[in-house]
């Protein structure tokens, strides 16, 4: 008698999370909602609160709310560092200034500490608010394609299973 062989956790793993998301509830367009304002919430650089708004988003646009916490997931402590500093370029390049020249500042001036943070913060939250928005409607478009797609392929494997 043969003995059956294990699949490599890799491919179980992969199975396991084709069958969570071919069995996500809603239709494709919420789940696209759901990841679309998780990923848009993901770009700004509210550490722990990134969940809460995705979900709070994806309530007010009926998304898909496991959805938009998983979105949110597209800032983690990977991709921090590049992904703000990405967009506070993209901030000052919309916004205009010159780049912040932390060597000028004396430990004594506290007044022009707190106005560069305030023109750091200004141009890092709108390059985070264009990003996310662009990145958003991307995700929306490639993530309805995709449930179109895995939907009937769940659904045309469940027919062959079925009629044996």
């Amino acid at each position: 008698m043969k003995s059956k062989r294990l699949k490599p956790w890799w491919m179980r793993r992969g199975r396991y999370w084709y069958y969570r998301l071919a069995r996500l509830q809603g239709s494709p367009e919420a789940i696209a909602r759901g990841v679309a304002v998780g990923v848009f919430s993901g770009f700004f650089p509210l550490f722990g609160l990134q969940t809460l708004i995705g979900l709070l988003l994806a309530t007010l646009v009926q998304g898909n709310k496991i959805a938009a916490a998983a979105g949110t997931w597209v800032s983690n402590p990977l991709t921090y560092v590049p992904l703000f500093a990405m967009n506070y370029r993209i901030g000052r390049w919309l916004l205009g200034g010159e780049p912040m020249d932390f060597s000028q500042i004396s430990g004594q001036s506290l007044e022009q500490l707190l106005d560069m943070g305030g023109d750091v913060a200004g141009r890092l939250f709108f390059g985070c608010f264009v990003m996310g928005v662009m990145v958003a409607c991307g995700s929306y478009s490639i993530t309805v394609r995709l449930f179109y797609r895995l939907r009937a392929s769940h659904h045309k494997h469940r027919k062959y299973y079925l009629d044996d």
